[in-house]
């Protein structure tokens, strides 16, 4: 007997270029589009507060804009298989004319949608009532004349005199039409199908604005923005022989300010910097990023855990963020001889490695983000925790919250602080029934492993993270 989904659990999140809008989407297809709503009027309460030399600090707030069904579910009647409606990725698209552009992605087929205001024009009462009929001006005196001579068909004229008929004319009803109110319309601009056989995994957008690239697990395909019945297939690791398959592709991103270069990532760990300038299909890279694991230390879960499932670019393009199952690892794109920071993230979960494989696990996919001014590092875990490093020299800044009404619950505080270091957290045990399900970190803290946090975004200029438990969306401002 299938399963039944849960379709309004989160599955993509995402924060435009401003930082004023934030979208989701979920298993049942939908987008839900968020504002912020404290930088309005902000720009006089600025400048009254410099006057009187107050510091400047909101807290952001942002309410629910609108929301639209995104994709449905399909059938490909072809390979006989399902296509679930699941939002897989939200790229956010340069706005203009006041309007919100945005990508979003299923399995197999991305669309490109325009959300703007529009007027919503109404029809109002068809003119006057009847007890005012006579007030709109008809004429009844039958003695007046207005021509000389009467005509009939044919231009004939049987008389010299013309008069209204007696009681005047029946007034004239016309409808009004106005405009009483604005309201958000999503309206899909262009869909792109038809280009992959295995399932999308990213896509992103360019910085020129009219490019974006998709992936799947063996090919990466250039778009152009305007024309959806061609794309260019830049990556191809297909080989003759599916048998000769070693690596998938996991993650795909355009370079945040240089439009002919982006990176990829792959199964086996590494990752690839590849310029688009060198040749149309981009079979080689530039750069190589892979650590090598130490002698010794191989065993059947290595390939597994090795894996990356989510790549990052830093705001000013110079390093990557990249996600495997156990570690955060920072990359210097300047640096390709190993990572210039690595951050345990389940490094208390090895002993349960055989468990995590028994149960699926191993294979979550986690996401990782970076601070606007690149100085820290989030991504997530089990038990709706989330994790938070402090990446530049000399940090030791190492936070765990919860994406719960009370981040610090896990953790027994009672300090109304946001966070606080990993080192300073009591280790109270929060008993949680299934012991299969349960890891024990280092500070004494347990591990749902049915309960996970694997979508979350910064926000590109302040320190507010987004993060999505379940079918919550949770907003932490520090």
């Amino acid at each position: 007997m299938k399963k039944p989904v849960v379709v309004d659990i989160i599955s993509a999140i995402e924060f435009d270029r401003t930082g004023d809008h934030l979208a989701t989407g979920d298993r049942g297809g939908r987008v839900v589009l968020f504002e912020r709503t404290d930088t309005r009027d902000y720009a006089g309460r600025r400048r009254d507060l410099e006057k009187m030399n107050y510091p400047m600090n909101r807290h952001p707030e942002f309410r629910y804009k609108t929301e639209f069904q995104s994709h449905e579910p399909e059938f490909d009647y072809l390979k006989s298989l399902e296509i679930e409606e699941k939002i897989n990725k939200i790229r956010w698209c340069q706005s203009a004319n006041g309007a919100l552009f945005l990508l979003s992605t299923n399995d197999k087929t991305i669309k490109f949608w325009k959300v703007q205001e529009k007027k919503v024009k109404k029809v109002c009462d068809m003119n006057v009532d009847s007890s005012k009929a006579m007030g709109n001006g008809p004429i009844v005196d039958s003695s007046i004349s207005t021509s000389s001579k009467q005509f009939i068909e044919n231009g004939g004229c049987i008389r010299n005199d013309f008069s209204f008929p007696t009681g005047g004319f029946p007034s004239l009803r016309l409808p009004v039409v106005t405009s009483l109110e604005t309201n958000l319309m999503a309206r899909c601009r262009r869909i792109y199908a038809h280009a992959h056989d295995y399932h999308i995994n990213s896509i992103s957008s360019n910085s020129d604005g009219e490019t974006f690239i998709s992936a799947d697990d063996l090919r990466i395909n250039l778009w152009n923005m305007e024309i959806s019945d061609q794309s260019f297939n830049i990556v191809d690791v297909k080989p003759a022989n599916m048998e000769d398959l070693t690596e998938v592709i996991t993650s795909a991103e355009f370079h945040p300010k240089h439009c002919n270069m982006l990176a990829y990532s792959s199964s086996k760990g590494s990752i690839r910097l590849i310029d688009m300038r060198q040749s149309a299909l981009c079979d080689t890279h530039s750069k190589l990023f892979e650590e090598q694991d130490a002698p010794g230390t191989m065993s059947f879960f290595t390939e597994i855990i090795a894996s990356i499932s989510d790549i990052k670019f830093a705001k000013d393009g110079r390093h990557i963020l990249s996600r495997d199952y156990m570690n955060l690892k920072l990359w210097d794109i300047n640096m390709d001889s190993g990572p210039v920071a690595t951050f345990q993230v389940h490094e208390h979960l090895r002993p349960k490695l055989c468990d995590l494989y028994e149960n699926d696990s191993i294979f979550d996919k986690f996401e990782c983000c970076l601070s606007g001014d690149g100085l820290r590092v989030a991504t997530g875990s089990y038990s709706n925790l989330f994790r938070v490093f402090g990446c530049s020299e000399g940090s030791t800044e190492a936070t765990t919250l919860e994406a719960s009404k009370n981040p610090t619950r896990r953790q027994g505080q009672t300090s109304s602080r946001p966070c606080r270091s990993l080192g300073s957290l009591s280790g109270v045990v929060r008993r949680v029934k299934g012991a299969d399900n349960l890891g024990v970190d280092a500070n004494g803290n347990t591990s749902d492993f049915t309960t996970k946090l694997l979508h979350l975004a910064w926000h590109p200029t302040e320190n507010s993270i987004a993060c999505a438990a379940s079918n919550s969306l949770y907003m932490y401002y520090a």
